[in-house]
């Protein structure tokens, strides 16, 4: 199972990765059209032009504060021992899927099967929070019963 964990953390890592070298290389483009628009133009009529330059850099740097904030995550949860209660870096199993708490990166293919990887802070991911093997909730009209945690 921890091999399992430590696969699914290295795609959660790659996944977070290629989302700060893509949001790292729109802002550097981002920051040179805006340069080499101030430096081609004069006058009221590009105002616009450089604020929407300027509203793309921002949208990128908050992009790559987000991302860096999954990777602090996901270095926090590297080595997170075992336990009986799902907490950050938990694998739960469950009768409707797996779940690995940590950050929210989607659906993970990994040997032919499907494992949602979820932030702790989401709507599921607060209910699996603290549950041990056997506990069940209820979420979105759906019931769910814990096999294990792993």
């Amino acid at each position: 199972m921890q091999e399992l964990k430590l696969s699914l953390y290295q795609l959660c890592l790659n996944f977070i990765n290629e989302r700060i070298n893509t949001a790292e290389t729109a802002l550097k483009q981002a920051r040179e059209a805006s340069n080499d628009d101030t430096k081609s133009s004069a006058g009221d009529k590009y105002e616009t032009s450089r604020e929407m330059m300027q509203q793309d850099i921002d949208r990128n740097k908050r992009l790559l504060i987000d991302a860096e904030e999954n990777q602090r995550v996901l270095t926090s949860i590297k080595d997170v021992p075992f336990s009986d209660s799902a907490r950050n870096g938990s694998l739960v199993i469950t009768d409707q899927g797996k779940f690995y708490l940590s950050i929210s990166a989607g659906q993970l293919q990994l040997n032919n099967e499907t494992i949602f990887a979820i932030s702790a802070v989401s709507p599921i991911g607060k209910m699996l929070l603290g549950k041990q093997k056997g506990s069940s909730f209820d979420f979105n009209g759906k019931k769910y019963l814990i096999k294990e945690v792993a």
